[in-house]
């Protein structure tokens, strides 16, 4: 919780432009509803991943709500760096407001433009903001003279038009506004199964001097290693792939054991809540159980059935 911190000043704050000028492709943990929290980021942090970001918070509650900020960001001043808070906003002064308060505790914001979700639309957030390219570059532009740290990052993460010359329109008036980086999800706020266009991410990346990050449809390192060589992306943000396996950066094709044993490690030390602990393990375990273990494993009902269950299965 952010009162938990404010009682340390020596949190590890770090440059995430750093990354982008090492020469590395930067490996990057999405922002997952419910599942890219502390106790996953400490998870993948342990197997290459480079860069983290929160869950997408709404900036409005965020800023209001003392509970909203102690439920929704959480974070340690050790390990948890860089990291980056992704905010779902539509108004500039909140989105500035939002940022001042992470600012301490954090690396970087991001404003989400991607979220094709029906509520976000019908509040004025996610992909609808890459209709207001105006609107994105204020927002950017007011957290930029709001934050005094020139290290504290403002990036954004996208999906693209059909008409792809506005979302390079849209991405150039960021850079201008002074935007860190764009995070491309290859497909429309129309698409959701269909192939993502990492043509239109190279267009976008050849059109740019700033970091593009390639994200959509990335389940494996070769996917990854792929993927930037069709896109010349400087970063590769991955979602479902880690899921599956928080070791995929590392260069494991299906998540190690050791690594479950991280997981539960990890997520017990945490207090990390039941479902959520469950949940990453059906995940996780997806590709190395047999039908039969998953009728098994992804009906038991508490903590101790579920240690139980690996113990006498993988002697986890």
């Amino acid at each position: 919780m952010i009162g938990d911190i404010r009682e340390t000043k020596e949190c590890q704050l770090k440059d995430p432009m750093d990354l982008f000028h090492s020469g590395q492709v930067v490996k990057i943990c999405a922002p997952m509803v419910r599942y890219s929290k502390l106790a996953f980021r400490t998870l993948v942090r342990k197997y290459s991943c480079d860069l983290c970001y929160t869950p997408m918070i709404v900036a409005a509650d965020f800023v209001r709500s003392a509970k909203a900020r102690d439920s929704e960001f959480t974070t340690n001043k050790v390990g948890d760096h860089p990291l980056i808070v992704q905010f779902a906003a539509k108004e500039a002064q909140v989105l500035s407001d939002a940022a001042s308060i992470v600012c301490p505790f954090a690396d970087g914001i991001d404003l989400n433009c991607g979220c094709p979700q029906r509520w976000a639309l019908s509040e004025g957030y996610g992909a609808c903001l890459i209709n207001k390219p105006e609107l994105v570059k204020d927002m950017v532009r007011h957290v930029r003279n709001q934050i005094d740290n020139p290290k504290f990052s403002v990036s954004v993460k996208i999906r693209i038009h059909e008409d792809l010359k506005r979302t390079v329109d849209l991405c150039q008036k960021a850079e201008a506004a002074g935007v860190s980086w764009i995070t491309v999800h290859g497909r429309s706020i129309e698409e959701r199964h269909q192939p993502v266009h990492y043509d239109a991410i190279k267009i976008i990346k050849q059109s740019m001097s700033i970091p593009i990050v390639a994200n959509g449809d990335i389940k494996t390192l070769k996917d990854a290693e792929n993927v930037h060589h069709l896109t010349e992306a400087d970063g590769i943000m991955v979602a479902r792939g880690l899921l599956a396996n928080p070791a995929m950066f590392a260069g494991y094709e299906e998540t190690p054991l050791q690594c479950i044993q991280d997981w539960v490690d990890i997520a017990l030390e945490h207090g990390t809540p039941f479902t959520c602990f469950h949940h990453h393990l059906m995940y996780m375990m997806e590709r190395i159980t047999s039908k039969q273990e998953k009728k098994v494993f992804n009906v038991l009902s508490s903590t101790s059935a579920v240690l139980d269950y690996l113990n006498d299965h993988y002697g986890v």
